[in-house]
């Protein structure tokens, strides 16, 4: 993207999805410490070397365990999964933006969304990167442009729940780009992956 095309771009807002029940890590992935300090919250400082706003997403029944730091954003579509917390931050903030992650990504960096920034095309509705694992896009790591909202909402309307099933249905109006550092994309979403996490963090 040419740096005439960055500057018309909507501004970019942050959003650490930390709403999940973490079935099957047993243990709240967004308390996790791989940094010295809760995984959202290093999440929330590293969306915000690049939006200008960083909220955390979670459900109505964890705002009181959360800090005051960041603004949170409850989930306004209920029983949608991480589409919920995708659609409340854009039906609560129109005309933004949204630079998603979900809390449970320890070795994602600066240099990775740098990355993810530059792929942001006028008329695409997201830029996302592409898994290592199925080719599939990452939905949880992507950057949701305005125009997506109606599309999420039909997608949601026609009875889908799955944010990836929403890029995949819009493949024509979102930039999937590969990623250079594939390790930087790995989810810690149960013991296994997190014995995985520790050893690639071991190796530095």
């Amino acid at each position: 993207m040419t740096s005439a095309e960055q500057n018309n771009m909507p501004p970019l807002y942050g959003l650490v999805l930390a709403g999940g029940r973490s079935v099957r890590m047993g243990q709240d992935k967004g308390t996790m410490q791989w940094h010295g300090v809760p995984q959202r919250e290093f999440m929330a400082r590293l969306l915000a070397n690049f939006c200008e706003k960083v909220y955390v997403s979670c459900r109505e029944d964890q705002t009181a365990e959360m800090d005051n730091k960041w603004p949170l954003i409850t989930d306004a579509v209920p029983g949608a999964g991480p589409l919920t917390g995708i659609m409340s931050a854009m039906m609560a903030n129109n005309g933004v933006a949204w630079l998603v992650v979900a809390c449970d990504l320890p070795l994602l960096t600066q240099e990775t969304l740098v990355f993810l920034l530059a792929a942001r095309k006028p008329g695409c509705i997201a830029a996302t990167f592409r898994s290592p694992h199925d080719g599939l896009p990452e939905p949880l790591i992507t950057i949701w442009e305005p125009g997506a909202l109606p599309y999420l909402h039909r997608h949601i309307d026609a009875g889908y729940k799955c944010p990836r099933k929403a890029l995949i249905n819009n493949a024509v109006l979102v930039n999937v780009i590969d990623c250079p550092w594939p390790e930087h994309l790995l989810n810690a979403n149960t013991p296994e992956d997190a014995a995985a996490v520790q050893r690639i963090m071991a190796q530095g």
